[in-house]
């Protein structure tokens, strides 16, 4: 390494070569640690990298990339004099050399809080958005990898988030990941997950509110459904995924927002979606049920949407998918239940009691407490569902429960609702075991 980092020194002939055998030694993370401990060796690559050498200087970048790949704070820390120029060349000529920059910026910030530090006061976030008009895939995809990266950091909230909501970059993001299914993916994928980290530092949603953000992603998420059954993009499922998550935190925050997207073609999308890849990607059924979960929290529209449209049966096939997803499903299902009678007689009038039982069965606590918690809104608001479920066989797969410490209680007061007679299990009797809930 020392004589590859003379021979680049010296200035002779082969010093594209020797830069070149460099960049290839650096592939290694011990050689990496060498190479910025050895005196002048950044300021060698600094002085190729704004050189007026074209080759020269691309080469110098592939070093710098290959150094940005180290996970050692030394390394990173050791190229924070290289970051300054690294801004400056994003408006660079070529399209790969720009690409370097951008990855090399992404990998440096990823690993240092100090190069962070020193990038914010440079301006990083105003050159960023600058370059999000770049009409080149590879150049905004880059883009999206360095924002994903700073908007994962810990001091993101607070030091980051502000910055990009005070810039062009959010609108401009919405609108490239609603482009996504007719551009590449790869930017639309990047930007959808930098509006995920948005959101979730809850200080930008009405930002992103007031951009249309809800009835873009909705719309989004729409047409991502229509295209499925047909050739859909390779990897539209990278792009589903923080659409759903957008989407479900959004709706998650107390704003009411839920009742601008009272559109019931978002539940068809959802169920398209969870039908088309819930064999090769499960991961998605757990997202677009957090979704459905969300929506019917405090909405009757979409409770009573999911009854109407028939959709009981498919949701209620996923509660064997995994414990996750059975949690969530009953979670679906008691939000429904909680708005009262009428939904409950709906669920009732569906085969929703036989599929119950193999779910208190279960020998997971969670997916059974959350089966309790349905079984209970149902036997309050429809007794007629509390004799169906004895006639089913049911008390026995409650009594299962009662040694488990964190069931017990509502076991019993399930069992006591359940041994009232036909008739006489009114809202007074119910109301009695209400308290173990």
């Amino acid at each position: 390494v020392l004589q590859l980092l003379r021979g680049v020194q010296r200035g002779s002939e082969d010093r594209k070569s020797s830069l070149g055998r460099l960049r290839w030694a650096l592939q290694n993370k011990e050689t990496q640690q060498k190479f910025v401990r050895l005196d002048g060796s950044i300021r060698t690559l600094i002085g190729l990298f704004t050189s007026s050498l074209a080759d020269m200087q691309m080469e110098a970048a592939r070093c710098l990339h290959e150094l940005s790949h180290s996970s050692h704070p030394a390394v990173a820390e050791a190229c924070l004099p290289v970051t300054s120029y690294l801004l400056t060349y994003l408006s660079g000529h070529s399209v790969e050399f720009t690409e370097l920059c951008l990855y090399t910026l992404g990998n440096l910030v990823v690993e240092s809080e100090a190069v962070r530090k020193q990038l914010l006061p440079q301006g990083i976030i105003p050159v960023l958005a600058s370059c999000i008009q770049s009409p080149h895939e590879a150049v905004l995809e880059g883009l999206g990898y360095v924002l994903s990266q700073l908007l994962q950091a810990k001091e993101a909230p607070t030091e980051i988030v502000p910055l990009v909501l005070d810039s062009v970059l959010p609108q401009h993001m919405l609108r490239l990941v609603c482009s996504g299914l007719k551009a590449g993916t790869g930017a639309a994928v990047e930007f959808a997950w930098c509006l995920h980290y948005i959101v979730c530092s809850h200080t930008a949603n009405a930002v992103l509110l007031s951009l249309g953000a809800l009835p873009a992603l909705t719309s989004l998420l729409l047409d991502m459904a229509s295209e499925i059954p047909q050739d859909a993009p390779e990897g539209l499922e990278l792009l589903v995924c923080p659409v759903l998550r957008c989407l479900s935190n959004l709706l998650a925050e107390e704003t009411g927002c839920e009742g601008q997207i009272q559109d019931e073609r978002l539940l068809i999308a959802l169920f398209l979606i969870l039908q088309s890849f819930f064999r090769q990607h499960p991961f998605i059924v757990q997202e677009c049920l957090w979704l459905l979960n969300n929506l019917t929290a405090d909405e009757p529209f979409f409770c009573s949407a999911l009854l109407s449209l028939d959709l009981l049966p498919a949701l209620l096939q996923l509660l064997p998918c995994s414990q996750m997803a059975g949690v969530l499903v009953l979670t679906v299902l008691c939000n429904i239940a909680e708005k009262g009678p009428a939904y409950c007689q709906q669920l009732h009038r569906q085969p929703a009691l036989p599929l119950l039982l193999p779910a208190l069965a279960l020998p997971d606590p969670e997916v059974v407490g959350q089966c309790l918690e349905l079984l209970h809104l149902l036997f309050l608001h429809c007794p007629e569902a509390a004799a169906d479920f004895v006639r089913q066989g049911g008390h026995r797969a409650l009594e299962q429960h009662q040694s488990t410490p964190e069931l017990q209680e509502r076991v019993r007061a399930l069992l006591d609702m359940v041994g009232q007679p036909l008739g006489a299990t009114t809202f007074g009797s119910c109301h009695a075991a209400l308290s173990a809930f």
